[in-house]
């Protein structure tokens, strides 16, 4: 196999290209202005890395990637255009700033359009750690994927594999904006996973576990990545379906975060002025039990969405979403904020490190304290309205009884409605699933309907 790496930024070279992006960015910028352009804002990012897929022990894929794109946004008064490039020659960059002001000059005036109030740029650039470049080459990212598939595939009831994966990316990225402002963004993100079936014909099962972080030195060997997804797979055999009725839904640390999903598109701004979430008008109220409480912490060392500032360079701080179970705000960029006569709350882009508060121990602790119900481990479908908050998806998990697992479930729906899901929960483990950026152990629910065979 030819040689083959993900072409890794080295230290000094990505602060070379940065201020390389940060050079094009300014040039921009100023050919905007001279074009007429009241404000305007420019995005520049290149990324770098390696995906390696194996299955059965050979190799299906490897490929390398090297992309960059430039994006420019002009205002006119109140009029916007944007336009994009990844060709960084000079006549490139006059066309697309080009392109975006004739845009502008033919859209219709939007009374919330424009950039970010210049007050409230972000000043302080702290290292949040977030730069963790792996020179990774594809040989040895394909030995790092076959012995975790091999290490799964050592299970005898192990009977097919979907394959395993290993895969790392480099990004770097410049905002700036003509209220002078200029934030530079390293980032890296690595990951191992495998997805294996167990089982013949009708009675087959897959499942998988999977290892990201932003440094190499976090993510789990690969051998016990294989063998956490063996140990999964298997435990879905012969599962049951369940009678229709009312139980308490323990919702995994890996997919309780979907609930928290759910929360937040509910309460970001596009929801909101579009009246198009049942959140609507819910700031300052009580959606959650009082011990209940949902951080962010953009700032976070480490963190997997770590960062200084927001899409539109505001300036992050560290705030509470939920506290005493009442919603502290709503999720909003600056164009979402004046639609609703609010002020930006620094996520335009989206959330950064969310940590939800625990009150409970781990996953063990919490079925013993349960007793009887269903621990949910996956979730199928998109079966919730956001305007209504009515929730219905497929599910496949396990039975409790007495506080210990009795069997494997498939092939059932939960059902119930968000805000009174929010209303009942009981528990939030501490067993936290540390793979995304929304922190988060297993949640409780008191009560949801669940259909399976009558």
């Amino acid at each position: 196999m030819n040689t083959i790496t993900t072409g890794t930024f080295a230290a000094d070279d990505s602060l070379q290209r940065l201020e390389q992006l940060a050079g094009i960015s300014q040039r921009l910028l100023e050919k905007a202005r001279a074009l007429g352009a009241s404000q305007a804002e420019v995005s520049c990012s290149e990324d770098r890395g390696l995906d390696v897929n194996v299955r059965l022990g050979e190799v299906e894929t490897v490929e390398s990637t090297h992309d960059r794109g430039i994006a420019v946004t002009v205002y006119f008064g109140q009029r916007k255009g944007s336009a994009s490039t990844a060709d960084l020659q000079e006549s490139s960059l006059e066309a697309t700033v080009a392109q975006a002001c004739a845009i502008a000059r033919h859209t219709e005036d939007d009374a919330a359009a424009g950039l970010a109030d210049a007050a409230l740029m972000a000043r302080d650039f702290p290292d949040l750690d977030t730069w963790h470049p792996w020179a990774l080459e594809a040989h040895h990212a394909v030995d790092l994927a076959l012995a975790c598939e091999a290490a799964g595939r050592a299970d005898a009831r192990i009977a097919n594999s979907d394959g395993a994966s290993v895969a790392t990316a480099q990004s770097l990225s410049v905002y700036a904006n003509s209220h002078g402002f200029i934030g530079r963004e390293r980032s890296s993100h690595h990951s191992i996973g495998c997805a294996l079936i167990a089982g013949q014909g009708d009675g087959m099962q897959r499942d998988g576990w999977y290892s990201s972080a932003i440094a190499r030195a976090d993510l789990q060997d690969p051998e016990a990545i294989g063998r956490r997804a063996a140990e999964r797979t298997v435990a879905r055999l012969q599962p049951r379906s369940l009678p229709t009725g009312q139980v308490p839904v323990l919702f995994a640390a890996e997919v309780a975060r979907s609930l928290i999903g759910h929360l937040l598109s509910a309460v970001s701004g596009g929801a909101l002025y579009r009246r198009a979430s049942f959140l609507l008008d819910s700031a300052g109220t009580q959606l959650f039990p009082d011990w209940f409480a949902i951080d962010e912490r953009p700032l976070l060392r480490h963190g997997l969405r770590s960062c200084a500032f927001d899409g539109e360079g505001v300036a992050t701080r560290d705030s509470a979403l939920v506290s005493g179970g009442v919603l502290q705000r709503y999720v909003l960029g600056s164009y979402s904020a004046r639609r609703l006569g609010l002020q930006t709350t620094a996520n335009a882009g989206g959330v950064h490190n969310l940590k939800v508060a625990a009150n409970a121990g781990d996953l063990p602790s919490m079925l013993s304290g349960m007793g009887t119900g269903l621990l949910v481990t996956e979730l199928m479908g998109q079966g919730v309205n956001g305007v209504t908050g009515d929730y219905s998806r497929g599910a496949g998990g396990f039975w409790i009884e007495n506080g210990q697992i009795a069997w494997p479930v498939d092939g059932i729906t939960i059902a119930g409605n968000l805000k009174q899901m929010f209303a009942t929960i009981e528990a939030v483990g501490s067993d936290v699933d540390t793979r995304s950026h929304v922190s988060t152990g297993s949640i409780l629910v008191g009560r949801m309907t669940v259909a399976g065979d009558d």
